[in-house]
């Protein structure tokens, strides 16, 4: 049976991202994924903890990965009413003049919203809890397509699905959303902060996707960080692996045209 890499990419356009963003990898077999590592930004090759760098770092990671499927926890792109743009890949490149920082992006987008914030389709579908502009995502939406995305498709290093079709040596990007996995597992629940009721929460979370069939036990070192990081960012980070193990299951053609510019979360 076919082995494959896979990465999840708990994702932040904090200043500090280099502690906050989360890296999961290791392989997939019929689904269930071995993990092999799972750091923050700040400790892959190059990384630290400012935002800039962290950032390069995980292009740098994420364009390493040739042969892997990459679920990153961010919005790829806005609602199609929001959009100038008939094609993904042109609002991509229009993204920075239009947006130069993810002040411009939040303003802009509530003017010709109305002070609404619109979902996406695929943002509805997944029962997410905020649209790509909101207070508490607005940042992270920017970051992502700005500094992940463009570069790492303008390089040819990366495809984005469903926009784009996977070619072999390039890895595959999909958008994930751990809150919806959980919730179609049957899972969703608190988890995040300080205190041993949440420790807990994370080690039952954990046995749980091991017990459906999700993850191999991973060893007692990996075990135990992912438990014992309290934002629950390295948790986070190995959902969206574990979709990613899934995509060949999750993956289907985009309902035109909407989520060919708008995007789709894989869970």
């Amino acid at each position: 049976m076919t082995r494959r890499r896979v990465v999840g990419v708990d994702f932040s356009g904090a200043r500090h991202a280099g502690d906050h963003i989360w890296i999961a990898a290791g392989t997939q077999q019929a689904g269930r994924l071995t993990l092999e590592r799972c750091e923050p930004a700040r400790e892959l090759p190059g990384g630290a903890r400012d935002r800039e760098t962290a950032l390069a770092a995980l292009r740098g990671f994420l364009a390493s990965e040739r042969r892997a499927a990459a679920g990153l926890d961010f919005p790829f792109s806005l609602p199609r009413s929001l959009i100038e743009e008939t094609e993904w890949r042109d609002f991509l490149r229009a993204f920075p003049a239009r947006y130069p920082d993810p002040e411009a992006l939040r303003t802009d987008c509530r003017r010709a919203a109305g002070g609404r914030e619109f979902k996406r389709c695929t943002d509805v579908e997944a029962k997410v809890p905020f649209s790509a502009y909101n207070l508490r995502l607005y940042r992270q939406t920017h970051a992502g397509i700005r500094s992940v995305l463009l570069p790492l498709v303008e390089s040819g290093a990366a495809r984005v699905i469903p926009m784009q079709a996977p070619a072999t040596g390039k890895v595959l990007l999909a958008e994930t959303c751990p809150a919806s996995l959980l919730k179609r597992l049957g899972l969703y629940g608190s988890y995040k902060g300080r205190g041993a009721a949440l420790r807990d929460s994370r080690i039952k979370l954990l046995n749980a996707l091991i017990t459906k069939g999700l993850l191999n036990r991973p060893d007692r070192s990996l075990r135990d960080r992912i438990v014992e990081n309290r934002g629950g960012d390295a948790l986070d980070a190995v959902l969206a692996a574990v979709a990613a193990a899934n995509l060949p299951r999750l993956r289907r053609a985009a309902r035109q045209p909407v989520e060919r510019i708008e995007g789709l979360i894989y869970f």
